[in-house]
């Protein structure tokens, strides 16, 4: 199934993303997690991301094939440009396609252990240039990134959503913010896209709150904000996971519902392979 189809059907799209992990054992943890999720929530995708230059390559094809093919599921792998050629993406793309996968959501990626991008030498610069290449294919639906709070190596909100509407131009389908917590964020971004011309769903996502310095760390990556309300009551529950969590899944289902109210295409959830946070969310808005 191609993820673009499943829009404008009058219902909203629902998504889990997870994580390679690096072991067999772990592997296996993860997919008995997939197969929770899906039995009691019945996802319409979910999608696996792609370790920093690459470094979980294999599992990533590995882990879309096995929740395709043994759970019946539709799925996405993650694709980046990080570490590799075209003639070597080519190959990925064939593998993927030999299994049966239909979707890839085209990143540019993030260099192992953080620092400047680098190009490499018969690769891709940018996202854009990936989905390109990915389209010329002809198999594949292809997903993008967009940013409701620009991209950290963005210039400016207005630099940041040129390169989304050229990623558009250059063929993506869908697009799938990157993790926010201030709903108005996601509403004042999709109100620029759409004056700026970009008719593709545009996909909140969530990442439900389940440790502080965890989130405290991603948001410090990837530029995101936490309000200073949430932010303080974080804080002072920080000593008691159990609270943090509660804190966490009360705060994600009312900006769901808000998202959800407001007509969001849907909503992606980034899971950290951890089920219970996000089975407790979509119950919740799935119950109204």
């Amino acid at each position: 199934m191609r993820i673009a189809d499943l829009f404008g059907r009058g219902r909203p799209v629902f998504s889990f993303e997870f994580f390679p992990p690096k072991t067999d054992d772990a592997a296996q943890s993860m997919l008995a997690t997939v197969r929770d999720l899906a039995d009691m929530l019945a996802p319409d995708f979910v999608s696996v991301t792609y370790g920093a230059g690459g470094s979980t390559r294999g599992r990533t094809i590995e882990l879309v094939s096995r929740m395709q093919s043994e759970l019946g599921l539709t799925t996405m792998a993650h694709l980046t440009c990080v570490g590799h050629t075209r003639e070597e993406l080519a190959g990925i793309l064939d593998r993927l396609a030999s299994r049966g996968i239909k979707n890839v959501l085209a990143l540019r990626g993030d260099p192992p252990g953080g620092g400047a991008f680098q190009v490499t030498e018969g690769g891709f610069r940018h996202a854009s240039e990936l989905a390109t290449f990915v389209r010329e294919r002809g198999r594949f639906c292809v997903g993008g990134a967009c940013y409701p709070e620009k991209h950290p190596e963005s210039a400016s909100r207005d630099e940041d959503l040129r390169w989304a509407v050229h990623k558009v131009a250059c063929g993506v389908e869908f697009l799938i913010t990157q993790l926010f917590f201030d709903s108005e964020d996601y509403f004042h971004f999709v109100e620029r896209a759409r004056a700026a011309g970009i008719t593709v769903p545009i996909v909140p996502g969530i990442m439900p709150i389940t440790s502080v310095s965890q989130i405290e760390r991603f948001t410090k990556m990837c530029g995101a904000g936490i309000p200073p309300e949430l932010h303080a009551r974080l804080q002072r529950f920080q000593d008691d996971p159990s609270i943090v969590m509660a804190i966490g899944i009360e705060h994600a289902i009312r900006q769901c519902r808000r998202l959800l109210e407001a007509n969001a295409p849907g909503v992606h959830f980034y899971t950290l392979n951890r089920s219970h946070a996000t089975r407790s969310i979509l119950a919740a808005i799935k119950a109204l």
